[in-house]
């Protein structure tokens, strides 16, 4: 195992799950550095996600996706926000693993339709929001079994707050560390 391993917080997990503002809190109270990986990707093409998805398809986006994960996850003491879909490459997946600790925030269905209603910016939702938890559904049965292999820790954001769920990752980071 790499020795920068207990260094860096990967969360992974589905889209609504809280990954950037659970990583934004964690960040300030471990006084660590935060990327989300979607954010650096539009940052680096000067473009919206959905927009890349639009004019480039899902299998160039991921091309990207992966080169990014690529870069950050070569960082030390950072906390990474992936995307939902970034552990369908098993590249992404071995670097997340081999290089910190990672994280499954997991949430609900019904959660991820409450918390993505509002936003446009999610390339695999519909705008006709009846499709919604169709789509949801079939993206978790590929997804969150992969989710579960690969992470460290699990931590359900339903009925908990910010707070709460970081508190459960402080704790868990800090034991790992010391076993590791």
């Amino acid at each position: 195992m790499n020795s920068d391993k207990k260094k860096n917080i990967f969360l992974i997990g589905p889209m609504g799950a809280g990954k950037s503002t659970v990583g934004r809190y964690l960040s300030q109270s471990l006084d660590m550095f935060f990327y989300d990986s979607d954010a650096e990707i539009e940052k680096r093409t000067g473009v919206d996600i959905d927009w890349v998805f639009e004019v480039e398809g899902e299998s160039e986006f991921r091309i990207r996706e992966e080169k990014v994960i690529n870069e950050l996850t070569n960082k030390t003491g950072i906390i990474l926000s992936t995307g939902g879909g970034s552990i369908l490459s098993l590249k992404s997946r071995g670097l997340l693993q081999s290089r910190g600790i990672v994280i499954y925030l997991r949430t609900s269905i019904k959660e991820q339709l409450i918390r993505t209603k509002m936003d446009k910016k999610r390339p695999l939702l519909s705008l006709k929001s009846n499709e919604n938890e169709k789509i949801l559904r079939s993206l978790s049965v590929i997804r969150d079994p992969i989710y579960n292999k690969i992470s460290d820790f699990v931590v359900d954001t339903v009925n908990n707050d910010v707070p709460c769920i970081a508190s459960n990752i402080i704790r868990f980071f800090y034991d790992f560390s010391k076993v590791n």
